[in-house]
């Protein structure tokens, strides 16, 4: 028999489907007996509801015989006696490079008005854990970002995982358009996880934009859709972007943001009866949240994972709970401050709170000799900052005050830039060394000659 007639001949055999009824809903939890002995957690299950609609759910926990399911979407016409069938035990996707230029869901269905998806020949689970760390290779080379107060002060390399802490306003979602536009990857995959439903258009048509989007995978979920949905969609993003590291390419994953998945994992955590702890967050979001953000980095061969997570710090508090653990899973932070942005400084980055931990390692000398001084210069204007603006302090008693002064206005444009201007990073630390009047480091040589001709 031919192969492809052999294909055909074993998708047509029905499989066996166990199924169970709705007992009881509480909440956002469907109680189902009759499945206790046939599914487990991850279970994939179709609610069929008297009235001919389905609803897709997955099966979250046990209590005794009773089995616990949260649906995808809307629980309105759900009754007690609906049946529940069980689909499948590992839910899988199979992605191919023709997803790029698309927008899906946490299901891995079209958002784009498009043609359905086609499916790769290898199956990838959504849920699954990090590659052995004894196995993964270390992180790369410096990756080129595209804005220079990145690539210089917290420069970052291919592999690395970072985080951007904001208050809500302050700029993260142009921020993270110029990432995925000006960033040196071979793809972008784009998680926007529990995102306004206005933002989401803007975001792709005004912010990315064609050429971004090219290259690029959106996973989104809004913040009207189910808790269950919007944490699929976070994992939907990490599997899409290990699809494409194992084919050798420079990934860069961008999601915005981890608050909302950990309050997604909390309303089901409360569903579920576990205990809150603290600011209401049960014990499992802090379980989930290394198991998800562990996924990105470097692959066991030549791939990698950049990942770039924003963190929605509540009340811009930043050592509240999500922001604390998060910094501690993550290899740096940038932070972004409010009274930054009412400046009217974009990207609204403060410089001297945001870390990188692969440097000064990924940086020659002579390039961490020219940060650490532009770094001590912006620090002291900061200490000084109140009594320069009241007039208090006089010029020519203290050189280094002086010094930081004459900087200050030269150093606060480098920092600035447009949602349109891309710059290289070599030529961010040409003009960086320019302003501090220090030697040119050499890596910078060849720009520097392009610039003068």
């Amino acid at each position: 028999m031919p192969l492809n007639t052999l294909k055909n001949t074993i998708s047509e055999i029905p499989s066996l489907r166990w199924s169970g009824r709705v007992r009881t809903l509480i909440g956002l939890i469907i109680e189902v007996e009759g499945l206790e002995d046939r599914a487990c957690t991850g279970s994939r299950v179709e609610v069929r509801l008297k009235s001919g609609k389905s609803i897709w759910g997955e099966v979250i926990g046990f209590r005794g015989d009773i089995t616990l399911v949260m649906p995808y979407e809307s629980l309105e016409g759900i009754g007690p006696g609906d049946s529940v069938i069980v689909c499948g035990e590992n839910q899988t996707i199979c992605p191919t490079e023709k997803w790029l230029g698309r927008v899906i869901n946490g299901l891995g269905e079209p958002l784009d008005g498009g043609a359905p998806l086609p499916q790769g020949s290898l199956p990838y689970p959504i849920k699954t854990m990090a590659p052995p760390a004894h196995a993964r290779k270390r992180v790369g080379s410096r990756i080129d970002l595209g804005i220079r107060a990145l690539n210089t002060f917290t420069t970052m390399c291919r592999g690395q995982r970072m985080g951007i802490f904001a208050g809500s306003g302050v700029g993260k979602s142009v921020l993270l358009s110029q990432l995925a536009r000006f960033t040196a990857c071979d793809v972008a995959v784009i998680g926007l996880i529990g995102e306004r439903g206005r933002e989401v258009q803007e975001f792709i048509q005004d912010q990315l934009g064609p050429e971004g989007l090219k290259r690029s995978v959106v996973v989104v979920a809004t913040s009207d859709e189910s808790a269950l949905l919007r944490k699929q969609a976070a994992y939907m993003t990490l599997t899409i972007a290990e699809y494409f590291r194992d084919q050798g390419l420079t990934v860069l994953c961008l999601m915005d943001s981890i608050t909302r998945f950990a309050m997604a994992q909390r309303e089901i955590g409360l569903s579920l009866g576990e205990p809150p702890t603290t600011k209401g967050y049960p014990p499992t979001v802090f379980a989930e949240l290394p198991r998800l953000l562990e996924r990105a980095g470097p692959g066991t061969e030549k791939g990698t994972i950049t990942g770039i997570f924003t963190i929605l710090v509540d009340g811009d508090d930043h050592n509240e709970p999500i922001a604390d653990a998060a910094r501690s899973i993550l290899d740096g932070h940038i932070v972004l401050e409010r009274q930054i942005a009412e400046r009217g400084r974009y990207p609204a980055i403060n410089i001297l709170k945001s870390i990188s931990r692969m440097m000064p390692d990924c940086n020659a000398e002579d390039e961490s000799v020219i940060i650490k001084k532009a770094r001590e210069s912006l620090s002291i204007y900061e200490d000084m900052e109140d009594m320069i603006r009241l007039g208090a302090y006089k010029r020519g008693s203290d050189p280094q005050v002086d010094l930081a002064i004459a900087l200050h206005d030269q150093l606060y444009a480098f920092l600035s830039q447009g949602k349109n201007e891309h710059t290289t990073f070599t030529f961010g630390f040409l003009e960086l060394a320019q302003i501090l009047n220090m030697p040119i480091p050499e890596s910078c040589r060849n720009e520097e000659e392009t610039q003068l001709s």
